[in-house]
């Protein structure tokens, strides 16, 4: 049984400085959290002011392992920029080895509460990609740690706007009773409700596993009341973020 636990201040997060980091890391100061993000020595100047760079390399727990503390929260983000069917290699290299790193790191380190960035799956495209997201989740199943585990499809936000092309056509298969269940699942969400899902889950931790799907996502967290279609649909057209 899942059960909420004590709220934590401090977090550590690998993938600051990308799309969903960025927008993150300051909701999370903003909140008073002390956040503590894994960086490469070049992109230190990307992160927001009030973060504290911990310089390492995501592929190699023995860089960051020492360096968690005192976050009992840590967050992953990483995974390869703009994916596709042709960077099934990528994947593996990239995605799944940091995530291992990662949780091993974690569990050494006495982590109480474990967020992973995965996706929304099954799904009849990008095969490779969440095969290597599954594999992900696996691991992290298996690790012992509380976790949770976010599940979006398309985000919409900054360097993704080209999706906003996909709303009439989401709405359109709404309209269709064989597709309502698959436009549920692998539904549009923006980057901010990305980013208040990750921070509701940051401030409710749980004792066991909680998997936030493209549902949830919308409501931002799975903790609260579902909003009706309409407001959906507004939240996607008004949000360029």
């Amino acid at each position: 049984m899942i059960e909420k636990s004590a709220q934590t201040r401090n977090v550590f997060i690998a993938g600051g400085t990308g799309d969903i980091g960025g927008a993150l890391v300051p909701l999370l100061l903003k909140h008073n959290f002390s956040v503590q993000c894994l960086v490469r020595e070049k992109s230190i100047s990307k992160l927001p002011q009030g973060s504290k760079p911990i310089k390492g390399n995501v592929l190699d727990k023995s860089t960051f392992v020492e360096k968690i503390s005192p976050s009992d929260t840590f967050i992953h983000l990483v995974g390869v920029s703009h994916p596709g069917p042709f960077k099934g290699d990528q994947f593996r290299k990239i995605d799944l080895i940091s995530l291992q790193q990662s949780v091993e790191a974690s569990v050494a380190a006495g982590i109480k509460h474990f967020i992973y960035l995965s996706v929304a799956h099954p799904a009849p495209v990008m095969k490779e990609y969440i095969r290597v997201r599954e594999e992900c989740e696996e691991f992290l199943l298996n690790s012992g740690l509380n976790a949770t585990i976010i599940r979006p499809w398309y985000v919409l936000g900054p360097g993704h706007y080209w999706r906003y092309i996909l709303i009439p056509i989401y709405k359109l298969f709404e309209k269709l009773p064989s597709k309502v269940e698959y436009i549920k699942r692998l539904g549009l969400v923006t980057v901010k409700q990305m980013t208040q899902t990750l921070l509701d889950a940051v401030e409710n931790p749980v004792d066991g596993i909680r998997i936030i799907e493209v549902p949830g996502i919308r409501n931002n967290g799975s903790l609260k009341k579902v909003k009706d279609q309409d407001q959906v649909h507004k939240d996607l057209q008004g949000m360029f973020l």
